[in-house]
This record gives C-alpha cells, structure tokens and sequence, in this order.
C-alpha cells in the first residue's frame, strides 16, 4: 500500500512530529543526539541564517561533514531555506572538492574546522563560494561563521518552508565509477515516493523502528533512507561515522536496534567475523536491507542462517531516487535476485540495439519510469537527453527477468566483457569465486587483448592467514564456468576499490595493469 501520508515538504514533516513526539530521540551520534523539537527549533534556526546570508531560493549549498547529526540537520536547513543540497564526501581529494563546488556553482559550505584551510585553498578555483560555516571537530578554529552559534540563535528571516516538492532539491554526484561524477537533480517528492512505496510498506519502517546506519550519508541510497525515511516514519536513528565490523557487532548486540541498512561487503564482513566467535548475535534486529551492489546469494543465504535475521535485497541508483525493486518480507524470494519492481514503477527490459522488450530469461538493459526518477543531470543537457528518452531512464544496467518478475542484475553495459564475440557479465565470475575459502572480497575487469579483443581479469583480497593461490581460485573456475568465462588472470591486492556504497571502482582496477 502505497503510503502517501509520508510524501510531505520537509517542514511538514518536521512540524509533525515535533507536535507528536516532541521529546523523542530523532537523530544520534557519538557525541549528541537531537529530538524532533529540537529538530524544528535547529532548522529553522539555520535555515533562517541562510536567507539572512544572502542564500536565495534555488541556490546550491555543500555539505561536506562527516557522518553525523550536523549532516541531517544541514540537508533539511538547506531545503527548508529552499536551496538545493549538494552532499560532498568529507573524504574526497581537493580536487573532487572543487569540481563539485564549480558544478554545481555553491555559495555556501558547511564543513568543520578541521577542513577549513582545505575549503579556504579551494575557494581561488570556485569564486561562487563566498560563505564557510563551520562545525567545531579540530583544533583549528578556521575562517568561518560557526554552525552552533547558527543553530542556536533566532534569525532576522524565517525560513522559507516552500510547500513546493517537486522543485530540484538535491544534486546528487554519481559514484563515478566508469569516469568523471555527473550531478543528479533530485526533489523531495521523488526521494519520499520510494519511502512512500518501498520502505514503508515492504521493509515496513515506521515510528516504532530504531535504525542503526553506516551508510555514508552523501549517497542517495543513506539521504533517502537515513535522513528522509527515517524522518518521514518519525523514526530514531544512530548514524555511525564509518562503518567499523567490531562497532557495528557491538551496537547491535545491545538489541536496541531494530533495522540495519548496508552494502554487501558490510554483511560480508559481519559474516566473516561472527565466524570466529560463535557468541556473536544481533540483539533485536527484525530486519537487515542491502542495497547499492549485487548481493551474492550464498552471502544472503549464509547471513540468515548464521544470525537469524531477515536480508532482504534490492536494486537502486542515484537517478531513480534510489530503489528500483525490492525483496519483499513475505510472500517468496528468489535469492540472487533484486527482487520485483517497487509499487507504481513501471520496469522494461530491452535490447539496446533495437529498443525492443525481450523475453522472460534473456538479457536487456532495464528501462524505468515513475515518479521517483530524476529531473536531470545538472547542467548536461545532452547526457540527459540520452539517459531520458520518451519518459524513460535507461540506465545502463543490464538485467534479466524470470517468468515471475524477479529482477537480476547480470552487470553493466560498459562493463560487459567481449572475449572472442562471446558476452561475460562480471558479476557472473564474482558470484562464483566469492564463495572460495579464503577470499574477502573480489572483482572482475576486462582487459584489453590482441587476438580476442578483451580478456576477464580477476583481482582478489584473501583472508590475511589464507595461503590461497591463484591455481586453485582457476581450477575452481574451470569446474563452474564456461571456459571463455574462466578469468585470464588473477592479481592479489590489498583492497578493491569502492565507492561508499559499495559499488566497484573497475577502471582503478584497469588501471593498475595498463597504466
């Protein structure tokens, strides 16, 4: 059932459960929490700072801060000055910094003292940013309005609270896997659609829900479940900064928490650590969800069994708003699969060349359309014009269905290996040597090659006492993949690079070997 009480202005929501649960706990970290009326009161503090600063409707302001309760207040003080938000990773390089500050053309920053000196160095390149605010984390005081004072003081202007939804309210970046990040224009009106038909009727989050998330909170996946959904279901949440195995075992083994959101090397990595310690539980969690990579069915399989706990999988991006489809609690899954479309959403799978559906079984690019997907890419015209044709977004991802509607992601269209004429999904070798004793994590590229055009290369993280060797994850290959499928090498390395939340970053990877 599609829960459209939820699709609301920020303010709305705000003022809502500040009437009903006033003193309730919405938002904690390690050092503070806040409750909904202190949310209200915040907010609107900030938000009323901004207008006073110059800030217009419509302008960009970037929150570059680490995962905490000053991030959540930030995103809705921004939408409630009705200005767009601009999430930055409070890990990224200066120059991933300022080509987003450029892109989107900011006027604001909110970060901490301790990147101050790096936002001062970078603002010769960006002259639209013109204001820092900063919270108090470092040593360094910096060059800046300080952020508690903000919150904390009644403004000259009130906030603007636009009752407008539709309006872009987000740029989103892409995780740039494949390249150079696009911005994602995003309303509160397509990000409360999926709590509307995803979160709240499946995973069922409500009020009565204390979440617990790693999630990095400047990727569409945590913006709509860790700061929207939750304050959309007037729900509590624990954000941690990082994600950290042993803290995250820890926090859930209090049993205060009943919902845990990740990717899938979080689960893996939970998994892998239960193993040594049979004592290992997860308090009262009902429910754990992954989303923003391709879940292994025997990680899904070995989660359950090992903890108890529910893991329902799903498929979503920065350009749909995040969820696309979704396992549901109840009513049969297919493991392995992303699951059925979410409600309203309309889902094709088709032949890139000839645009055609094809049939139940076969591979396609999957096409969506609903109201949760994206205004555009900001200012990329003609990328937008090629991801959006006739309503639809195509979305690069390629998919098969089965006679029941469950969704699988066989791997990318940019991604896909041609060895010899003959089409290699990625995730196909992935799936299969990530079940090897001894190997953490994995990911497959492919290679240029003379004779066959491309070659699949695998690049592997073992378990640091494993002796595992490359013949035995080949042999292991040879027995369960067809032999133009069987990886032409394999390349041990500490790490695969991924973005936060959790997709590969293959052309690193390419790039060890032919740079």
């Amino acid at each position: 059932m599609l829960r459209t009480d939820l699709i609301a202005s920020v303010a709305t929501l705000i003022q809502r459960h500040a009437d009903e649960r006033g003193n309730k706990v919405a938002f904690a970290d390690a050092a503070r929490q806040v409750t909904y009326g202190e949310l209200a009161a915040r907010t609107a503090n900030l938000a009323g700072h901004l207008a006073d600063l110059g800030v217009v409707a419509g302008d960009a302001v970037a929150i570059f801060l680490p995962n905490s309760v000053n991030w959540i207040e930030s995103s809705f003080a921004i939408t409630r000055a009705g200005a767009i938000g601009v999430p930055i990773s409070y890990d990224s390089t200066e120059s991933e910094i300022a080509y987003r500050l450029q892109d989107a053309s900011c006027k604001v920053v909110i970060t901490t003292d301790e990147r101050a000196g790096m936002i001062d160095a970078i603002k010769a390149q960006c002259p639209t940013v013109t204001i820092t605010i900063l919270v108090e984390r470092g040593r360094g005081r910096g060059n800046g309005l300080r952020y508690e004072n903000l919150a904390t003081t009644i403004s000259k202007s009130k906030p603007r609270d636009s009752s407008s939804i539709h309006d872009a309210a987000y740029i989103i970046y892409t995780s740039g896997t494949t390249g150079r990040a696009k911005g994602v224009l995003l309303s509160v009106h397509s990000m409360l659609w999926v709590t509307a038909s995803c979160w709240a009727p499946i995973a069922q989050l409500s009020e009565h829900d204390k979440v617990l998330s790693p999630l990095p909170l400047f990727h569409s996946y945590a913006l709509n479940l860790s700061v929207l959904s939750i304050l959309a279901a007037g729900a509590s949440e624990y954000i941690m900064e990082k994600f950290s195995t042993s803290e995250a075992l820890r926090l859930l083994g209090d049993g205060e928490f009943t919902l845990f959101p990740g990717v899938p090397t979080m689960f893996h990595y939970l998994l892998e650590a239960a193993k040594g310690n049979p004592q290992t539980a997860l308090g009262g969690l009902r429910l754990a969800i992954s989303a923003g990579a391709i879940m292994p069915a025997t990680l899904n399989r070995e989660f359950e069994a090992r903890f108890g706990v529910m893991l329902l999988d799903g498929y979503g991006i920065t350009e749909t708003a995040t969820m696309v489809t979704m396992n549901w609690p109840s009513g049969g899954r297919v493991l392995g699969s992303c699951g059925l479309p979410i409600p309203g959403l309309a889902v094709r799978i088709v032949d890139a060349a000839s645009g055609k559906d094809v049939a139940a079984g076969s591979e396609g690019e999957l096409i969506v359309r609903g109201p949760n997907v994206m205004i555009g890419y900001h200012n990329k015209p003609q990328e937008t014009a090629a991801a959006l044709r006739e309503g639809w977004y195509h979305t690069g991802d390629l998919a098969k269905s089965d006679e029941n509607g469950f969704l699988t992601i066989t791997g990318r269209l940019k991604e896909l290996i041609i060895r010899g004429g003959q089409n290699i999904a990625p995730a196909e070798i992935e799936e299969v040597v990530s079940v090897i004793d001894g190997v953490v994590d994995n990911a497959v590229v492919g290679l240029p090659h003379e004779l066959l055009g491309e070659v699949p290369a695998l690049f592997v993280v073992k378990r640091g006492d494993s002796n595992l060797e490359a013949e035995k994850i080949l042999n292991h290959c040879r027995e369960r993949l067809s032999s133009y499928k069987v990886p032409f090498s394999v390349h041990f390395v500490d790490q695969i690079p991924r973005t936060g939340s959790g997709k590969i970053i293959r052309f690193k990877l390419r790039d060890m070997l032919t740079k």
